[in-house]
């Protein structure tokens, strides 16, 4: 008999056990040792972690504006009159370092110097210029804090926008929203503690695409996820309760459902048992809470026009920023709002202005409109993108009205807002081509840290172990910036 047969004959399933017990152990033991660390099904509402916040927070909720796309820094907020000086040029080899580029220009035979291309001036106390296209965020510059030195590492959309909600370029870590709601827990058991909200340019012109896990809770329990909400239709689906099943009905289903549910949990111990319950308990609150939340009709004129024209139509980005400040001052922790069409690589002369009218003033607006509610100081509101844009033109320099501007993750610029931030502030620089961060470079993972801190995490503290490590949102990087703090 072959050595291979007389294996078969032998393992029988009480040697298979016995001889399997570590391989099919382990598996149990980490999900019993998760489902000790995670609050029980009879938990609606989790509190967050013991012993968090570490410190006392400057920013109780955070708002995160993300630009997809790549707003391009060297037209709206980073004016270099070396590029002027030296337009059609072609930018140095020794500024370009022979380092990464895109495809769609890596070969491109010439790279020639493109300054901002609408104009602008310096605005406020801070002398911060920002471009003609923002005249609304021109007007509020000393209530935000400019970083002109964030850099990052990817120069992709999918991978850059990972790592600025995830730490990490690749999908499967928790997002920032699930990090801060796993450690610091949800204020209000009507709403979820972290909400999601889409839109995009109404012309279409970015291709780009939102993927679950920029709001994902990866390794840790998903009840930690986004909830997004949708920008036509129903909010969220399936709130409503079908023909026929009033709510007495559904609460009375819930609770029997909490029970097996209970029971399943002592017998698996699988956190996602106690995900499970808690997702149906949130759904049954939020038949009552989510349509409250979306109708504006309590909201005054004066309000409404703040926001702009754009505000009544439902799903876009005006719309999504005057909901966020309705969940900022109803307790959700943290708001991400998403919006696409910043990518400009062959019309940069049309989409530019268009994109910027549709968000300048909604974000203006949030800003102020927290402000006028006592809410700005412990809110911290994030604007930006993954990337900037290149400082050489995309395309044909001869040909304007085809000029684009490629991926550039080495130097752009972010504002931050309220929170422990400091106030008509600019902090870092790029070179004189903005093409570098020179000055007080500020890496996605500093602005990750500077985040936690301003709600009152130490992001080296503030860990999950999953596969044998410890992993946190800025995995082995990230520095505070304390420059930036009130």
């Amino acid at each position: 008999m072959s050595p291979l047969h007389e294996r078969h004959r032998l393992m029988t399933r009480r040697r298979f056990l016995g001889t399997s017990a570590l391989t099919l152990g382990l598996p149990a033991l980490h999900s019993l040792l998760a489902a000790a660390a995670t609050p029980t099904s009879a938990a609606r509402t989790p509190r967050g972690l013991p012993g968090l916040p570490h410190f006392a927070p400057k920013a109780k909720r955070v708002i995160y504006l993300m630009q997809t796309g790549g707003p391009s820094h060297v037209d709206l907020f980073d004016d270099k009159p070396e590029l002027r000086k030296r337009q059609g040029q072609d930018i140095p080899d020794s500024v370009l370092g022979g380092l990464r580029l895109t495809t769609m220009t890596a070969n491109q035979k010439s790279k020639p110097c493109l300054p901002a291309m609408f104009g602008g001036s310096p605005r406020g106390r801070s002398g911060m210029w920002v471009s003609d296209l923002l005249p609304h965020t021109a007007r509020i510059v000393d209530d935000l804090c400019f970083v002109r030195s964030v850099h990052g590492d990817q120069i992709n959309h999918a991978p850059a926008v990972t790592q600025c909600l995830t730490g990490h370029n690749l999908p499967g870590r928790p997002s920032l929203g699930a990090w801060l709601t796993y450690g610091l827990g949800v204020e209000t058991e009507n709403l979820p503690g972290f909400v999601v909200l889409t839109s995009r340019d109404q012309e279409a012109s970015c291709g780009q695409f939102f993927y679950d896990f920029y709001w994902g809770a990866g390794f840790i329990p998903s009840r930690y996820q986004g909830v997004p909400f949708r920008g036509a239709g129903d909010p969220v689906l399936y709130l409503g309760n079908p023909a026929g099943v009033d709510r007495d009905a559904r609460r009375l289903l819930l609770d029997g459902l909490t029970q097996l549910n209970h029971f399943a949990h002592e017998q698996l111990g699988d956190p996602e048992i106690a995900t499970r319950t808690a997702q149906y308990e949130m759904a049954f609150q939020m038949q009552m809470s989510v349509p409250e939340l979306t109708d504006l009709g309590s909201e005054p004129p004066s309000v409404l026009d703040l926001y702009g024209p754009d505000v009544r139509r439902k799903g876009s980005y005006a719309y999504n920023c005057l909901l966020a400040r309705r969940l900022a001052e109803r307790g959700v922790r943290y708001i991400q709002l998403m919006h696409a069409g910043w990518d400009q690589h062959g019309n940069l002369p049309t989409q530019l202005p268009i994109q910027c009218h549709d968000t300048d003033q909604p974000s203006a607006a949030l800003v102020q409109d927290l402000k006028a509610r006592g809410l700005l100081d412990d809110t911290l509101v994030i604007w930006g993108g993954e990337f900037g844009r290149t400082p050489f033109v995309q395309g044909d320099i001869n040909n304007p009205r085809a000029h684009g501007r490629d991926h550039h993750p080495r130097a752009f610029t972010m504002w931050l807002a309220g929170g422990g931030t400091k106030a008509g502030t600019i902090h870092g620089a790029s070179d004189d081509f903005g093409y570098h961060a020179t000055q007080d470079p500020v890496h996605v993972h500093d602005l990750q840290a500077t985040i936690m801190h301003l709600c009152g995490i130490d992001h080296t503290r503030l860990t999950y172990r999953f596969q044998g490590r410890d992993f946190r949102l800025t995995d082995v990087h990230g520095h505070v910036v304390k420059g930036i703090l009130a």
